[in-house]
């Protein structure tokens, strides 16, 4: 039987962040500060291609700050693949902590589907 799953993304898994990262060809986030265009953010920084200042994830809290300027800044796009590539890194780190298989299949709309199969078998 599958179900269809929506997700709203927190950013919390220091090791799923890791590997997203590590998916999508970018430098490993830095335990940092970073200047934004206004004001400073603490976290774990991300640097985005082509974005002028990176996203800062606070674990503690799930939440992100980034500044770019609509658009203007960095490709709103590449902020989508890095959440996307950390919620599959940690659905499958998840799934296979329970023992289950996981499988995945890029489609033609950028978009992947994510297949757990419970007890192993996907």
């Amino acid at each position: 039987m599958s179900h269809i799953v929506s997700i709203a993304t927190e950013v919390r898994d220091r090791q799923a962040m890791a590997s997203a990262c590590r998916r999508l060809g970018l430098p490993e986030p830095v335990e940092g500060t970073a200047k934004l265009f206004e004001g400073e953010a603490a976290g774990l920084l991300v640097k985005l291609p082509g974005w002028l200042y990176p996203a800062v994830v606070d674990v503690a809290t799930g939440g992100i700050r980034y500044d770019n300027y609509g658009g203007q800044w960095g490709d709103p796009a590449q902020f989508g693949r890095f959440l996307q590539a950390y919620a599959i890194e940690k659905a499958t780190i998840e799934a296979r902590r329970r023992g289950h298989s996981v499988s995945e299949r890029p489609l033609a709309d950028g978009s992947i589907r994510l297949t757990i199969g419970v007890g192993g078998d996907a």
